[in-house]
């Protein structure tokens, strides 16, 4: 018969964030007893696992945003700890391309973002200086961002919580939350290993973050809508093509970066990933399906409102999923010698895109408090690179619900 445990804190997801919080609250309280909660059979098995490895700079984010914030401070966090643990890194800089006249007014106000964030390592480039960057691109004009780098987020998590269970936190895997209550002392949640019994909640569930919130009593007010993003790899002996990640200039009317090339720290070289609309929460495969997931989403008033407003790039996301010639042409805005045949297929993965009701994508981070509660709702990108400024930021929250101190 599955037991019941009492524990002050009940992390939900063993993601970054989910981890990193876990991090900052022992680190902080040593003495506190936390479980952390994982549906899948191993930490980071999805957003975290899945995503480029790019250490973001801060670059595109509104100022005194979340993202803005956290991101800054979270980078620096970030490279410091993998400095001080020996986990492996590179800082590549990276070239930010307008291909066409019209987008330089773009690139002017991400110059300006970046600069109202704090980055100094930025540097306008003509074609020849673009040349002098990346010999193989194209632009009219370019930004160097120097703040920029990469990193396996998968061998950070993998840190993170050998740490955690060193400091004595209980990881369990392969246990996902289920019914949850309020109880006498605190939070119930039943899992396939028994009862956990917590003061404090913490959601950070990615994809199902907004249904947690639910379960817990909480309207999320948003609901998450799942984008694919498929990758490509260039062939080892076109890799020679890119030195460092090369993005092209975002539409500022969608949340997403657009096909790009980014450099790994074995040498090779991922090129995407676009954003098709998936009809599974863990649609990592074209012709997935959930039921549940599809009915979530139609029957939610919002979509329609962001299908009638995203339509057309919508579609295009979806003609560069099914046809390579798509989307090698995207991707020779930025690499002209590019041909389809120095593509093969890579992995893909699954982001949380928190829809608020009026058909809005959101751009920031959403994270709402209840009663002995945080709820992660909505922390896409550049969420791996803010871990561990967001882990402090929900410590400090998770410090006044328990009346903790400091």
């Amino acid at each position: 018969m599955p037991s019941s445990s009492q524990a002050d804190l009940c992390v939900i997801g063993a993601g970054i964030v989910g981890l990193a919080t876990a991090r900052a609250l022992l680190a902080r309280h040593p003495h506190l007893t936390l479980v952390l909660l994982e549906a899948e059979e191993r930490e980071a098995a999805h957003q975290t696992g899945h995503n480029s490895g790019v250490i973001h700079s801060g670059l595109y984010y509104r100022p005194g945003s979340l993202k803005a914030e956290l991101c800054a401070r979270g980078r620096e966090k970030l490279l410091r700890l993998c400095e001080e643990e020996g986990i492996d890194h590179k800082r590549t800089g990276k070239l930010v391309l307008a291909t066409r006249e019209e987008q330089r007014p773009r690139l002017d106000e991400l110059e300006r973002r970046g600069r109202a964030n704090g980055l100094v390592d930025l540097e306008r480039l003509g074609p020849e200086g673009i040349r002098e960057r990346e010999p193989h691109a194209r632009g009219v004009e370019g930004l160097w961002v120097g703040e920029t780098g990469i990193v396996d987020f998968g061998a950070v998590a993998r840190h993170l919580a050998s740490a955690l269970q060193a400091a004595g936190a209980d990881l369990r895997l392969s246990c996902a939350a289920g019914d949850i209550r309020q109880g006498s002392e605190g939070w119930v949640i039943e899992t396939p290993k028994g009862e956990v019994r917590a003061r404090l909640l913490v959601n950070c569930a990615g994809v199902q973050a907004d249904r947690v919130a639910r379960r817990a009593g909480v309207d999320p007010g948003l609901r998450i809508a799942p984008f694919r993003g498929e990758y490509m790899e260039l062939r080892a002996e076109a890799s020679a093509l890119v030195n460092g990640p090369i993005y092209p200039v975002p539409d500022p009317a969608f949340p997403f970066l657009g096909v790009h090339f980014t450099t790994r720290l074995d040498g090779s070289v991922e090129a995407g990933p676009n954003a098709v609309l998936a009809l599974s929460r863990n649609g990592y495969h074209r012709g997935q399906v959930n039921g549940r997931d599809l009915l979530d989403l139609v029957s939610y008033g919002a979509f329609w409102k962001m299908a009638a407003r995203h339509w057309r790039s919508g579609l295009g996301e979806v003609w560069r999923s099914y046809s390579k010639a798509a989307f090698t042409r995207a991707l020779q805005e930025l690499l002209p010698e590019l041909t389809g045949s120095d593509l093969q297929p890579g992995g893909s993965g699954v982001r949380a895109q928190a829809l608020d009701p009026d058909g809005t994508l959101a751009d920031d981070f959403r994270i709402v408090e209840g009663p002995n509660a945080l709820h992660v709702l909505s922390a896409p990108s550049p969420a791996a690179t803010a871990c561990l400024a967001i882990g402090d930021w929900l410590a400090n929250r998770a410090e006044q619900a328990l009346d903790l101190g400091r």
